[in-house]
């Protein structure tokens, strides 16, 4: 009965209960047309935020704590790009060149560019309605606190628990146990493909190193401090490192790009409407704009204006999908089409790196996903520090017990994959975004009021 329930409302938000045909037998699901709708809406109202003000937002993650209390802005963009950084940018982005060409890269420019937006405004909210944290110390916050506020609103009276809000932490708190599967399966299968480890010794090792840092107090955070920029320098470093010795094959590569994007050759094979969705659709689902996770990294800061926030959560999507997801494509897209023909998923990925670099770039991919994949993972626990005390209260019996069942699901899912409980994840997250919409449509106005009173304030300066 669960189960049927859980296919029924993946295929509803996912799936083909709600399909919006492109041409080419293609179609685009309930969710990217709600997340592209909702991200050209908020480009639009905020003039093209993040190319208009992109020298704001690297001056926001540039700028010090402002006390002692909560996060620097530095680390929230460190957190949001753990968990946006992960399986997607590898294997993800591989699909979806795969199944929609060259031209799926430059649609995921174009939707992080509205994503950027999307962003902004949740993570601005998220900022603006913060409470303090009294277990872990600083500032927790996200979308079920705005989503409280706007229920007392529209009630007129205080309230101890909205309906929405709850239902937004729980969907979370699904979403990232589904998660925890899928992260430890992929690590898992990638460290037997590469060094021939046995599942189970992968995942005991992963599961012990996981436990140690996440039922600490602080370690999350200063794990991820340095692990994070660690791993997405050196992927960015080696790529670029690639890119620069096939220098002569790059121009050959953009024009790829750029033909296939607008379906100049897919057009006529009734292709376009493959290039349009699998670029979108990675770019939505790898950025996570409009889902409501980075704002739970976003509230946590020490910041002295909600929109600086707002600044830095934007340039975190262009940080994973303009450079992350496109390194990995440049090296898949600079291999010769016929070294891969007929590859896919994380088999294609190993293939392009292999051709680049040898028997080593088959290590460094393994070990690449792996870093991406437990990040991740530190990433959602930390996450869901603020949705936990929403639904439960400040007590630290709750927060250990979602971090052992999360623990727990780290173990199950290195030895089996159990396809419900990744649907699990994907219904979580689809229904994360619908209840965080229900608040950035009527709440969007008050991030856009701070932005241009932001603007003001700039230009007397």
């Amino acid at each position: 009965m669960l189960v049927n329930l859980i296919e029924s409302v993946y295929r509803l938000l996912w799936g083909d209960l709600f399909i919006l045909p492109l041409g080419g037998g293609i179609g685009i699901s309930f969710m990217v047309v709600l997340l592209l709708a909702a991200g050209i809406w908020f480009t639009s109202r905020t003039r093209l935020l993040p190319v208009r003000l992109f020298r704001d937002m690297i001056a926001a993650v540039c700028e010090k704590k402002q006390g002692r209390d909560g996060l620097s802005s530095l680390q929230t963009l460190i957190i949001s790009t753990a968990t946006r950084v992960g399986m997607g940018n590898l294997v993800g982005v591989v699909a979806a060149v795969s199944a929609g060409g060259a031209g799926a890269v430059f649609w995921m420019w174009v939707t992080a560019l509205l994503g950027a937006s999307t962003s902004f405004i949740e993570s601005t909210l998220a900022q603006k309605y913060r409470q303090p944290d009294p277990l872990y110390g600083g500032w927790r916050g996200g979308p079920a606190y705005y989503l409280h506020v706007l229920a007392e609103r529209k009630r007129g009276k205080k309230l101890k628990r909205s309906v929405t809000a709850a239902l937004f932490a729980a969907s979370g708190l699904i979403c990232w146990c589904g998660i925890s599967q899928v992260i430890s399966n992929s690590v898992s299968s990638a460290f037997e493909n590469a060094f021939h480890i046995p599942p189970l010794a992968t995942t005991l090792v992963l599961t012990a190193i996981a436990a140690v840092i996440v039922l600490r107090r602080n370690a999350t955070v200063k794990s991820l401090d340095v692990m994070v920029p660690i791993m997405a320098v050196c992927y960015f470093v080696i790529t670029v490192g690639i890119v620069l010795f096939n220098l002569p094959k790059l121009p050959a590569v953009l024009g790829r790009i750029f033909t296939e994007a607008f379906g100049l050759r897919q057009a006529v094979a009734g292709g376009f409407g493959a290039v349009l969705m699998n670029g979108v659709k990675r770019g939505l689902f790898s950025n996570e704009a409009g889902s409501g996770s980075a704002p739970c990294a976003a509230a946590a800061a020490e910041c002295d204006d909600p929109v600086k926030m707002g600044f830095v959560q934007a340039l975190g999507v262009l940080i994973d999908t303009v450079v992350i997801c496109s390194c990995t494509a440049f090296l898949m897209l600079l291999v010769p089409q016929e070294r891969t023909a007929g590859m896919a998923g994380m088999d294609l990925l190993q293939k392009a790196m292999q051709y680049h670099l040898g028997s080593f770039g088959i290590v460094f991919i393994a070990v690449t996903l792996a870093l991406f994949s437990f990040s991740t993972f530190l990433g959602v626990l930390y996450y869901a520090r603020g949705n936990v005390a929403y639904l439960c209260g400040d007590n630290w019996w709750s927060q250990t017990a979602y971090k052992l069942i999360a623990l727990v699901m780290l173990v199950i899912g290195g030895m089996q994959a159990y396809t419900v409980v990744w649907d699990l994840g994907d219904v979580g997250i689809g229904l994360m975004t619908i209840f965080n919409m229900l608040a950035l449509v009527p709440m969007a106005h008050e991030a856009l009021d701070a932005l241009n009173d932001y603007e003001k304030r700039k230009k007397l300066q």
